[in-house]
């Protein structure tokens, strides 16, 4: 979605006095002239990479990607992205570099930061990259001033479950009702492994492949002091729904030297990160007649633990 006006965008009297606007793809793009605006940068041409957690876009003339967060209740994760972005390349990570101004800059109640654009071989990464680059994080020695909160497993969820005004009450009361019931499960759990510092939205799409072949780690705002095997389990329950063959998997587990589907938790992170991943896609169904249809295919199987799973990605 190319962003075709240049300067201050001009709102309507409705649109100043709702400052907390859903971000949607318009209201994500009154917020980037805006922000570029402050950052003097240029942002005619951009385009939108994605809507999800946040809105991420691209801004080829100037090199730049620009991340624009839902709200100020993750101004704090904003702000740790910035930390945890230098701390990894100081300690050998390829990680996302962000733009040397002060940011986030605050642009109508939503963080916003601004990120060097990696250049992309447009090759994805494999499993086996991401079990590579865990492995070497999951082992990093983690400095106290790097301040990195402790892991919350259902992060947004529940927030996100209240913002769904769009969906049918008996759908959110399903999912208020799953995410209690989880809560509960996940709270008794005992791990195999020592915490340590974990990406938390561990996928192999946060991983974007340099045409020299160096992997770079990307979307930093989850970082957090916890269970390795919440990271593990991302690419395992990713597996599960489809979206790796099993010889993917298993090369994944040799790599990093653990199989997280052995440990007796697992079947509870994994409903947990359907759940999560059920949400996430929940906050667009008003966006794309797929994503509405795909979140229903997604709400089924939250309904049966045992059936099969077909998901699509997004």
């Amino acid at each position: 979605m190319p962003v075709s006006q240049v300067g201050t965008p001009v709102y309507s009297e409705r649109v100043k006095e709702k400052m907390d606007e859903a971000l949607t793809s318009r209201e994500a793009e009154f917020v980037l002239v805006e922000a570029c605006g402050k950052a003097g940068l240029n942002p005619a041409g951009a385009e939108l990479i994605r809507l999800g957690e946040n809105a991420m876009y691209r801004i080829a003339g100037e090199s730049v990607v620009v991340r624009i967060a839902r709200g100020m209740d993750v101004l704090a994760d904003a702000q740790k992205e910035i930390r945890v972005a230098s701390w990894l390349r100081e300690s050998g990570i390829r990680a996302t570099a962000p733009l040397d101004l002060d940011q986030p800059i605050v642009v109508r109640n939503k963080p916003v930061t601004f990120w060097q654009l990696i250049k992309d071989s447009g090759k994805t990464a494999s499993p086996a990259n991401l079990a590579r680059t865990l492995r070497k994080l999951h082992h990093l020695s983690v400095p106290a001033v790097l301040d990195l909160p402790a892991w919350d497993m259902f992060g947004r969820v529940g927030a996100r479950i209240d913002a769904a005004t769009e969906i049918p009450p008996d759908v959110t009361c399903f999912l208020r009702e799953r995410l209690s019931r989880l809560t509960i499960e996940y709270d008794n759990l005992s791990y195999s492994l020592a915490p340590c510092a974990i990406h938390g939205d561990a996928h192999d799409g946060n991983l974007i492949m340099t045409p020299s072949g160096d992997t770079v780690m990307i979307d930093l705002e989850r970082f957090a002091f916890g269970p390795p095997e919440a990271d593990l389990t991302v690419t395992a329950t990713e597996y599960l729904v489809g979206w790796h063959s099993a010889a993917e998997y298993h090369e994944f587990s040799r790599i990093y030297g653990f199989d997280v589907m052995s440990w007796p938790g697992f079947d509870v992170m994994r409903r947990v990160n359907e759940l999560k991943m059920t949400s996430w896609l929940m906050q667009n169904v008003a966006e794309d007649e797929a994503i509405a249809a795909e979140f229903q295919n997604r709400l089924a199987s939250l309904h049966d633990d045992d059936a099969p799973r077909h998901w699509e990605p997004f």
